[in-house]
């Protein structure tokens, strides 16, 4: 068994311009909202959940990404209703949100 049943790793990366980074779109305000979220459902810790902020997760061009662990699914969001939603459906539910997924 893993340390974590889910570890959710939100790329915070920031570039210089004029090239595109997740930190430019809201990247950290969304991993906060993502962690406060999961402490608040009572799914932190060990054996549960972990979210994490990343270096570069060299996707940039996609959009702000996370990535889903162990199941490796990468996701795009816009606002903290889609990171709502990745974290209902997937995270706890283990359904992937195909419309966000990259």
């Amino acid at each position: 068994m893993s340390y974590y049943q889910r570890h959710v790793f939100f790329c915070c990366n920031k570039r210089d311009p004029p090239e595109k980074c997740c930190a430019d779109s809201g990247a950290l305000d969304m991993q906060k909202h993502a962690k406060e979220r999961v402490k608040t459902m009572g799914l932190a810790g060990k054996g549960k959940v972990r979210i994490n902020k990343a270096g570069c997760l060299d996707r940039c061009e996609e959009g702000p990404c996370l990535v889903v662990y162990p199941d490796a699914v990468w996701y795009t969001y816009v606002d903290s209703h889609d990171i709502d939603e990745i974290i209902d459906s997937h995270v706890v539910g283990g359904k992937v949100v195909d419309r966000l997924r990259i």
